[in-house]
């Protein structure tokens, strides 16, 4: 099981993240979401959900932005600081491999 919960993750992330570049930020929601609600074959990670949901916020995705307050009440202050971490280091990354290309 797993396995197939890592495969799902990896699949996931792999195919949203391609999409980071064009800035769908319904897209980003969509993982946010997945995340939030254990659906997509993951499992619920709140930290994750923020973090996606923060990434679809910063697209101009009004949902996110909204969605990102909501699940921050259901959270500690360190899990909101190691989601946002993990955004900025989303984004950096991203910027990285498009400076590459």
């Amino acid at each position: 099981m797993a396995n197939s919960s890592k495969s799902a993750h990896f699949l996931m992330e792999s195919r949203y993240a391609d999409r980071v570049a064009s800035d769908d930020g319904a897209t980003l929601y969509d993982l946010g979401v997945a995340y939030s609600t254990g659906s997509g074959g993951t499992a619920i990670d709140l930290i994750e959900a923020h973090k996606w949901f923060n990434l679809a916020a910063v697209a101009g995705f009004l949902p996110g932005q909204i969605a990102r307050t909501e699940i921050a009440g259901d959270m500690t202050a360190r899990e909101i600081a190691e989601a946002q971490r993990q955004a900025r280091a989303f984004l950096q990354g991203g910027m990285q491999q498009m400076r590459a290309a």
